[in-house]
């Protein structure tokens, strides 16, 4: 009977992705996160899971300057400063508008259904008050947080970034602007060798409980901590699995609202492709639709 109402839930349940071709951009760059979107929502579509699938509004400028200089937003939007992938591509920075719309569509869509939501994009943690770098240009996360606050939706955000690398950006504007608001935990400060995976595994559900207080849970869900990462490298497979599983069933368990991202992931197969990296997003998704249909 378990079982059956479990099914039940799987065939009615529907995550909502906020993706639009918008987002998308050539940036002549290592990583690929500028058109890694298309290729995960694909990637997505292809194991049969229900999804809705809903254009973000792209962000104001106006918007990003509740997180950023006010020069530094004109001029990376201007092709005066350099983008986050060093260029000054106007198609980058376009593109820019709409990832982080998508990260505040979802923030929105998971605060007011009071379950989990998805932006399929990258591309903000390294992103500062003043700066960008390392393929971050504006830090979606501090906007969507700020954009909510500003507008009275809520008195507290957490920000739960395992992607492997330190999130500095996201660091710097909550020091920079005094955002004590935000709860933020960043694994990348923390956890590194290969030999801690067990440990890390063990910490995620004492983690969500210091931001049981928050309204929502702003989740950054790195591929790069995979031990085959180039840039990553101490989780496997099946641990980045059960940390995607930990941290939805926590915040689920507290009643959290969950809007996540998909951060880094740089692995390539023998033609050259991403598939290690979508194996890795599919399994995220795969675990917020568990958490989703699982009986409260």
């Amino acid at each position: 009977m378990l079982f059956h109402a479990i099914f039940l839930n799987l065939e009615l349940t529907i995550i909502p992705v906020f993706y639009t071709d918008s987002m998308l951009a050539e940036a002549d760059s290592y990583s690929p996160s500028a058109m890694k979107p298309r290729a995960v929502v694909a990637s997505w579509q292809a194991l049969g899971i229900q999804l809705r699938i809903l254009a973000p509004d792209p962000v104001t400028p106006d918007d990003l300057r509740l997180a950023h200089a006010d020069r530094y937003v004109d001029g990376v939007l201007s092709g005066e400063i350099a983008n986050g992938f060093g260029s000054r591509d106007p198609k980058v920075a376009a593109s820019l508008l709409y990832t982080n719309g998508a990260m505040l569509a979802a923030a929105r869509a998971a605060l007011e259904s009071g379950g989990f939501a998805v932006a399929p994009c990258s591309g903000f943690h390294h992103a500062g008050y003043n700066f960008g770098g390392a393929y971050c240009t504006f830090n979606g996360l501090v906007v969507a947080a700020q954009w909510l606050k500003f507008r009275g939706r809520v008195e507290r955000v957490g920000i739960l970034d395992f992607d492997m690398h330190y999130g500095n950006g996201t660091d710097h504007i909550l020091a920079r602007l005094d955002l004590d608001y935000v709860r933020h935990y960043t694994a990348g400060a923390h956890w590194h060798e290969a030999s801690e995976g067990e440990d890390f595994l063990a910490a995620i559900d004492g983690i969500v409980e210091g931001m049981a207080d928050c309204d929502l849970i702003l989740y950054q869900a790195g591929a790069d901590p995979h031990v085959d990462d180039p840039l990553g490298g101490f989780l496997t497979t099946v641990q980045l699995l059960e940390r995607d599983r930990r941290v939805f069933a926590a915040a689920r368990a507290r009643n959290l609202p969950v809007a996540w991202n998909l951060a880094g992931g740089y692995q390539r197969d023998a033609s050259g492709g991403i598939r290690p990296v979508l194996d890795i997003h599919d399994n995220t998704l795969r675990a917020c639709l568990e958490a989703s249909c699982a009986p409260p």
